[in-house]
């Protein structure tokens, strides 16, 4: 992948990192995780580092997992003896999601437009998330039959279990509006507006680098311990995905159509 598909840009102390990649709606392939996965080791190492801003370019935050080169696998058992190379694709996501919450900098989601599935993790990750009106966050996987493997647990420690509930088992999505209600988003602000954008960053770096990072180091402790499932996440993904069910769902979203499972509820009346 070209560099250019992750641009990270420094001004001052304030990193930003905007997924490049807009014909795909900035999409997460291999090689964008491994870079952000690369600049979370960089950062986490960099002292003069405060704030780390993640974005996306072209109208879209992200549309979740790329599965474009993986597409040939959709709906295809795994051959016996065969290692599953969705294992590691899905797994090194996982890793990333753990090194967004681990970064020791104040992590600044900036959505603008999709942030869907994977996106949604990412999201749930931040320390501070400001949307645009025109945002739109959802967990869509279900009703394409996939399971959110990785993104649940980062969603059930964002929003607590009720609400994940019903975001992770239903699909559903939100608007910047309904998700500044539920706590997911804690600014809308529109991308014209430099003015109040600047303004945050300014609120945010009143706070001491130092104290930052020892108060974020607290906070995880004082969480409940979350057990550790990228390996599980990543075999109930592989498994969906070679499911008839991705199968399904996937070409019926392709197509604009319901899946097969979609059926219309026909009550008394």
């Amino acid at each position: 992948m070209s560099p250019t598909h992750l641009l990270i840009d420094r001004q001052g102390a304030v990193e930003t990192w905007t997924l490049n990649e807009p014909a795909s709606r900035n999409a997460l392939n291999d090689a964008m995780v491994d870079r952000l996965l690369q600049a979370c080791v960089r950062a986490g190492q960099d002292a003069s580092l405060r704030i780390v801003v993640l974005t996306g370019a072209g109208g879209a935050f992200c549309a979740g997992g790329s599965l474009g080169g993986f597409a040939k696998l959709i709906g295809q058992p795994l051959q016996t003896g065969q290692t599953d190379p969705l294992l590691a694709m899905n797994r090194s996501f996982g890793d990333l999601l753990h090194a967004l919450c681990a970064l020791p900098q104040l992590l600044v989601c900036r959505v603008d437009g999709a942030a869907m599935g994977g996106g949604f993790g990412l999201v749930c990750c931040a320390d501070h998330v400001v949307a645009t009106a025109r945002s739109v966050l959802g967990t869509p996987e279900v009703t394409l039959g996939l399971p959110p493997a990785q993104i649940a647990p980062f969603v059930w420690q964002r929003l607590g279990e009720n609400a994940a509930r019903q975001c992770l088992l239903q699909g559903l999505s939100y608007s910047a509006e309904q998700a500044h209600a539920m706590g997911l988003v804690h600014e809308v602000i529109e991308l014209s507006n430099d003015t109040a954008w600047q303004a945050t960053l300014q609120r945010l770096l009143r706070a001491a680098p130092g104290a930052v990072a020892s108060t974020k180091q607290l906070l995880r402790m004082l969480r409940s311990p979350m057990p550790d499932l990228r390996d599980a996440a990543a075999q109930a993904f592989a498994q969906g995905l070679r499911s008839t069910e991705a199968a399904q769902g996937l070409s019926a979203f392709a197509s604009k159509q319901p899946a097969p499972w979609a059926q219309r509820h026909e009550g008394k009346r």
